[in-house]
């Protein structure tokens, strides 16, 4: 088996579509608005001792400079209930939480209504890689909910059932 050695960023984006995900919102308001965005590349069990996850944003992100000044920043896993927060949260036009039901801990963390997984953290460390930053986030609270995950797959939505408990 020989394998496909085309390594341009647009085949690269086709063949990592290909890895089912979940998809977080990173939110937090700051100085009185919401600010967030929106990650598949979320990854929980980096540690359990400390606590950690990570996501990786590109380093042209408009979002990020700003969301990391936030003391505590609100991970939420989305599910179906969420409709079209993903693409809403990750929209570069208007206001990004219009309708979007959320709420808010008392150290600025930011989370959204109905999702499967709610994490509060904040900056363990950041860690340059390529065109992105991986950042690692130490938890400090969690939630969870029954709701089936969203998932994306091939560059589409897609629901995960939630096996029911016998």
């Amino acid at each position: 088996m020989s394998l496909n050695q085309e390594l341009d960023p647009l085949t690269l984006r086709k063949v990592f579509a290909q890895h089912p995900s979940g998809v977080a919102a990173l939110c937090a308001e700051i100085e009185g608005g919401k600010t967030g965005l929106v990650a598949s590349s979320f990854t929980v069990g980096v540690s359990l001792e400390p606590a950690l996850v990570m996501f990786a944003v590109q380093k042209s992100s408009n979002t990020w400079p700003k969301l990391r000044t936030a003391g505590r920043i609100g991970v939420s896993v989305l599910s179906e209930r969420n409709g079209g927060a993903c693409t809403q949260i990750a929209s570069k036009q208007g206001d990004r939480f219009a309708g979007i039901a959320t709420h808010r801990t008392e150290g600025g963390a930011l989370f959204i209504n109905e999702s499967t997984l709610r994490l509060e953290t904040s900056i363990y460390d950041e860690v340059e890689a390529g065109d992105h930053w991986v950042i690692l986030l130490q938890v400090h609270g969690h939630d969870t909910s029954n709701h089936s995950p969203q998932i994306f797959h091939d560059s589409r939505f897609h629901s995960l059932p939630v096996p029911e408990l016998v």
